[in-house]
């Protein structure tokens, strides 16, 4: 359609004047609101005044200044409807051919620490919404603009074809009413959560925006993409910068998001080498490096083609140790210009800068068949000193450490999950079996002769005693689950017989 009339009223005023400037110069008609105007003036553009257009002045302030049938009649009308056109020549009512209107900047205004809820209600757009529906509605004959980054494409269709063609003014619709969309979700969960109401609404407005697509999914079969959390804090995966290596692939992302939650669970220097989204190993220790040596020593076989996850920044001596091996990734909260030198050596390396989880409340969703599962992420804070001893022999110093390191890493191996763990490292990983005592065996026969004296945790109880006289015969001391079986007694009376310590936590961690 031809450009006559353009409406423009934007928050963002990213590129508007050279914008408008072009839509002028093209012989455009433009009318325009408040802070708009001004802009617009200040630069030398002409602009009609929406008062003007109206015969109304804005009021209550700026609360009304657009909806107004000089306005909604120009943008609505139907321009080869002959019912439409004798309504808008016997009231006076000229067609507007273009809105370009952003939003008031609500999100960014509750993001803001000192924000109240008149704050926010003050920045909750009326006329906006109102303009943008009534175009996007429109589309067949009105094109609509929400996005800045818009600008030059319509610029280039104005001058090639003299108009903006329709399947562009189709996809401008859809992002409109994508952009009210998104903007109507933030405003509802915020009310949502003001009214006390948290995790758990009665509706569900998730708005996700695509960061890339991607190769394939999980494989080359499967078309794939990747989005973020419209509004999201800053948080995650979703928001680590790549600085060199491959394109992300949707395995890469999946498994950099197991090794990234894992090291962020440990305040100490924490390193983990992730396969299928389980733990081959995981380590802590002094220095990054020293984690690093743990985790890769835990397992050098799986570690190959592994991601890999720090909780530092990865200093010379840590990029060191893992130049010699094969990665996919390492995804760290730095690293140092030295760790770059050494790593970018390596073309397909994947390298990552991330930032460190919240420790406050988060969810965690699962798509099912015409539905979705929404929980609070697995991040309770636990109280150690709540931890039960049930045996008759207590855990000592050093085997109380290597439990509660262990417990920390068995939480995120997937169920049935075993860990075996010794000298701040896993020995051994049992993930995803279907029975307790076969995920035990896989991790007692990875550890090996090295079980000796090393500790178990298990994510959730034995039901049978079966798991402890496994971890007896292979030589380890100490155990700790969750406790809550009927049988508890029965593997309470095994590790006694054996003179293991047991530790009940009465906290489960199934891992799906």
């Amino acid at each position: 359609m031809t450009i006559k009339r353009a409406l423009l009223s934007v928050s963002d005023k990213t590129g508007l004047i050279d914008f408008a400037r072009e839509l002028h110069a093209m012989g455009v008609e433009i009318i325009s609101t408040g802070g708009t105007m001004k802009a617009l003036r200040e630069a030398g553009i002409p602009v009609i005044y929406v008062s003007d257009v109206t015969g109304f002045p804005e009021i209550m302030d700026g609360r009304v200044k657009t909806l107004n049938p000089f306005i909604h009649g120009g943008i609505l009308a139907i321009r080869d409807n002959a019912e439409h056109v004798a309504a808008m020549e016997k009231h006076r009512i000229t067609a507007i051919d273009m809105v370009v209107v952003n939003l008031y900047p609500f999100r960014e205004t509750i993001a803001k620490p000192e924000a109240t809820l008149s704050d926010a209600i003050e920045n909750i757009d009326i006329g906006g919404p109102a303009m943008i529906r009534a175009a996007a509605k429109n589309f067949n004959y009105v094109t609509v603009v929400v996005n800045p980054a818009r600008y030059g494409t319509i610029i280039d269709a104005l001058r090639t074809e003299g108009s903006v063609p329709a399947g562009l003014r189709m996809a401008l619709a859809q992002e409109a009413y994508g952009h009210t969309a998104e903007y109507d979700a933030c405003i509802s969960r915020y009310l949502a959560l003001e009214a006390g109401e948290t995790l758990f609404p009665a509706k569900l407005h998730l708005v996700y925006e695509k960061v890339e697509n991607l190769r394939y999914g999980e494989n080359p079969h499967q078309q794939a993409a990747f989005y973020k959390e419209s509004g999201c804090n800053g948080q995650g995966i979703a928001h680590a910068r790549q600085l060199h290596g491959k394109e992300l692939s949707f395995n890469n992302i999946v498994d950099m998001e197991a090794a990234w939650t894992i090291v962020n669970d440990f305040d100490e220097p924490a390193a983990a080498i992730i396969k299928h989204t389980n733990p081959c190993g995981t380590g802590i220790g002094s220095t990054i490096a020293e984690a690093y040596d743990k985790a890769y020593t835990a397992d050098t076989v799986s570690a190959f083609g592994g991601i890999v996850a720090v909780n530092r920044p990865v200093d010379k001596a840590a990029a060191e140790k893992m130049s010699t091996l094969f990665l996919e990734a390492i995804i760290a909260p730095a690293f140092t210009p030295e760790a770059l030198q050494i790593l970018t050596g390596k073309k397909n390396l994947r390298l990552l800068e991330a930032p460190p989880l919240a420790k406050g409340e988060a969810v965690d969703l699962k798509k099912v068949s015409g539905g979705l599962l929404i929980q609070q992420l697995d991040r309770v804070v636990e109280q150690t000193g709540e931890y039960r001893v049930v045996t008759k022999r207590q855990p000592d110093e050093q085997e109380w450490q290597q439990l509660i390191f262990a417990w920390k890493v068995v939480k995120h191996v997937k169920s049935n999950a075993i860990v075996v763990a010794k000298d701040n490292k896993t020995l051994g990983v049992g993930a995803g079996q279907m029975n307790r005592v076969g995920a035990a065996a896989i991790a007692l026969e990875q550890a090996g002769a090295a079980a000796q004296g090393a500790v178990l945790s298990s994510d959730a109880f034995f039901p049978f005693g079966d798991t402890v006289e496994e971890a007896a015969k292979a030589g380890i001391t100490a155990i700790i689950q969750p406790g809550g079986s009927v049988r508890d007694e029965e593997s309470i009376a095994k590790a006694d017989q054996y003179g293991i310590a047991m530790v009940f936590t009465g906290i489960r961690h199934f891992k799906h």
